[in-house]
């Protein structure tokens, strides 16, 4: 092996360190910040989720509430629920859990969370914002992933970045984002003829698919660093979209699954909440402060 790994964990460390302080700050100032995870009917696939957001949240100095709803719940109730959560001045952030019944769309609940309570970063509006190179509270999973790559010894203005996968909320940010740092920015799908002759010409790759192996050594240029985002389930074990073997032995940096984006993700969650609350707070200021 000769990449050097990417520590997931060690990054978000740092993440929570700094949301530890700033949620310190934001409730001295009388705005303590609250996250609500909102989940409908039977929680066991997301509950080991909501666990570890609610152990994270808690030790950062976050309050963290879990509401579940019957799988009999109708859209039109639950965006009500959602519309008396955004009235809430106690509620900084929400949380919508998946999976969620196949009544319930889950674009519609993303929309109907605010804008400035959308610490998933789900929303058109703070997806959109990216476009205009305006990073508030970003999709989590695209913004650690892009996090993770800044902290390489890497120039990041004219690198040439091949994104494989083009979802909503990774793969399409993930191109934005960089794109806003100065990257030259190659999207790849699954109607793209020879991935692989635009990933062995990147610096990195961000792949993010959910196909395991999909990357693999041949496919990457010398040194490259390459940016794991996938998660499978393979005979009892969570692995990436990358053959980690092989592009461990070609790739310069690589990050592991798991414990490379995952922990980054949940860190980037709270920091979202920390900015949501002061943005919230800003808000509320300069809307009711006496002339």
């Amino acid at each position: 092996m000769t990449a050097t790994l990417i520590d997931g964990k060690t990054i978000a460390t740092g993440i929570r360190d700094q949301v530890a302080t700033d949620a310190a700050a934001l409730r001295e100032a009388g705005w303590p910040p609250a996250l609500v995870s909102v989940s409908v009917g039977d929680t066991a696939a997301a509950a080991l989720y909501v666990r570890n957001q609610k152990r994270s949240a808690e030790a950062c100095g976050l309050q963290f509430q879990e509401r579940n709803f019957p799988d009999t719940i109708s859209l039109e109730q639950l965006i009500g629920v959602l519309q008396g959560l955004n009235a809430d001045p106690r509620v900084n952030g929400i949380i919508i859990q998946r999976p969620l019944p196949a009544h319930i769309p889950v674009k519609a609940l993303q929309k109907a969370v605010h804008p400035l309570k959308d610490v998933e970063g789900m929303h058109p509006a703070s997806i959109g914002n990216i476009v205009y190179n305006d990073l508030a509270l970003g999709p989590c999973t695209a913004v650690a992933a892009v996090e993770m790559l800044k902290t390489l010894p890497l120039q990041i203005e004219g690198l040439d970045v091949v994104v494989i996968g083009h979802s909503e909320i990774v793969g399409k940010p993930i191109a934005f984002l960089m794109m806003g740092l100065g990257a030259t920015v190659t999207v790849c799908h699954h109607m793209t003829r020879q991935v692989a002759v635009h990933s062995r010409r990147a610096d990195a790759v961000f792949v993010a698919v959910g196909k395991p192996g999909l990357v693999t050594g041949a496919m990457l240029k010398p040194g490259a660093a390459l940016i794991d985002i996938g998660i499978n389930r393979v005979d009892g074990r969570t692995v990436g979209d990358a053959d980690f073997d092989s592009c461990a032995e070609v790739a310069g940096w690589l990050t592991p699954v798991p414990g490379g984006v995952g922990p980054v993700t949940v860190a980037t969650l709270l920091s979202n909440a920390v900015k949501a609350t002061r943005m919230q707070m800003d808000h509320y200021r300069s809307a009711y402060a006496a002339e």
